[in-house]
């Protein structure tokens, strides 16, 4: 465990993880590595139970996923675990929940129940479809959401059936508008002085995340296809294959397509009838696709991306992630960051997607052992250590 204090624009909040798999615990390592102190809760060792995480504990998710936080043992199956928990909430500022909406109040832990001894809390609840609704009780999980939020249909290449993506995106969004959310109850509970619930699910973030491809359809009554590698209104941008590999260009609007047909030494494409305007452009996707490749096959991807940076024309490699991580602008933004680690020595975890000027992220602590800190929590909610001890031998810590 790393000696680091913790500090951050977050400091001052509380937050008790009760979430599990990717979605809560995303919203909650968001706000664990601005200096929230997060306090993870976790199903004691001695009841065997699964807790639903994902992947062993000194795996590379697992660490990446939970740094920067505390993690006590609970058993939220006794009476006296439940009530351990509410203690725990009149200290907090934030609760992050992702059960199934019924168990919250089978447990006595829900929202109206933890107000009534602490009226400032923030109740986060991430769910597969919503609290309520036709859906409410289903079981909700990224892959299913991603079909069921369109994003399955517009990914991939036309006519070879719907492709998931190659993240978990519905949980890694849901996460950060979970975060967001919280961000908002507490800026408005410094004007109220109260806090409030916040929900959201899966499947309006999945979504909120297709945006554009949404909007399509809700105000223009259009269907979005599948495009594969090509973009859907961006013409041409995609990928295109040089004498070594592939790189993607990018092109929006005419001043970049004529920037383009410059750097590639081809300005008959820009003044070609057929290719005047990008709805003919799309209209004569493939043709013109065929065209520019029979010129970036001509020089390496390194060759290109040097002419087409020194002409302003978007451009880029296409990395696997060795080389994601090998590239120095990535190693400039600092995306992988070293945290010392009792067990692994030293580990790489991915660094914030922003930084702020004066009060930067931390990555001060690996993944905490399962109820590290369960005995300093529950000294500092007034348990003595022979009630500690009595506790942990009737496995209720």
């Amino acid at each position: 465990m790393s000696d680091a204090i913790r500090q951050g624009p977050l400091e001052r909040f509380r937050v008790l993880d009760l979430s599990r798999l990717r979605s809560g615990p995303t919203a909650a390592r968001q706000l664990a590595d601005w200096g929230a102190d997060v306090i993870k809760v976790e199903s004691p060792e001695s009841l065997e139970v699964s807790d639903g995480w994902i992947g062993k504990r000194l795996g590379s998710d697992f660490q990446n996923m939970h740094r920067n936080k505390r993690s006590v043992t609970v058993n939220l199956k006794s009476p006296e675990g439940i009530e351990i928990l509410k203690k725990m909430a009149e200290q907090a500022d934030v609760v992050i929940e992702n059960f199934r909406p019924a168990v919250k109040f089978r447990l006595g832990i829900d929202y109206e129940t933890l107000r009534q001894r602490n009226p400032r809390l923030v109740y986060a609840s991430i769910s597969g479809f919503g609290q309520d609704g036709p859906y409410a009780d289903r079981p909700g999980y990224d892959h299913i959401v991603q079909g069921m939020g369109g994003l399955m249909a517009i990914t991939g290449k036309k006519g070879q059936g719907p492709l998931r993506t190659g993240i978990s995106v519905a949980d890694t969004a849901v996460g950060l508008y979970a975060a967001l959310g919280i961000l908002t109850a507490l800026l408005e509970r410094e004007v109220s002085g109260e806090g409030q619930w916040v929900q959201t699910s899966l499947l309006q973030g999945m979504i909120a995340m297709v945006d554009y491809q949404a909007a399509r359809w809700l105000m223009d009554g259009e269907i979005p296809e599948q495009a594969g590698n090509d973009h859907p209104t961006a013409i041409p941008t995609g990928v295109f294959q040089t004498s070594d590999g592939y790189i993607n260009i990018a092109t929006a609007g005419e001043e970049m397509w004529r920037r383009l047909c410059v750097a590639i030494d081809a300005p008959h494409l820009f003044s070609s009838a057929q290719y005047s305007t990008n709805d003919l452009r799309s209209k004569n996707r493939d043709a013109l696709h065929d065209e520019l490749t029979a010129y970036t096959k001509q020089k390496t991807s390194e060759e290109w991306i040097k002419i087409f940076e020194a002409t302003s024309v978007a451009s880029g490699p296409i990395y696997r992630m060795n080389e994601v991580f090998a590239d120095p602008q990535t190693q400039h933004l600092g995306m992988a960051v070293a945290i010392p680690h009792p067990e692994l020595k030293e580990i790489n975890v991915v660094g914030q997607a922003y930084a702020l000027s004066r009060t930067p992220s931390q990555m001060r602590a690996p993944t905490p052992r399962r109820g590290q800190h369960t005995d300093e929590v529950l000294v500092n909610l007034g348990y003595t250590k022979d009630e500690i001890e009595d506790l942990r031998v009737r496995q209720v810590i």
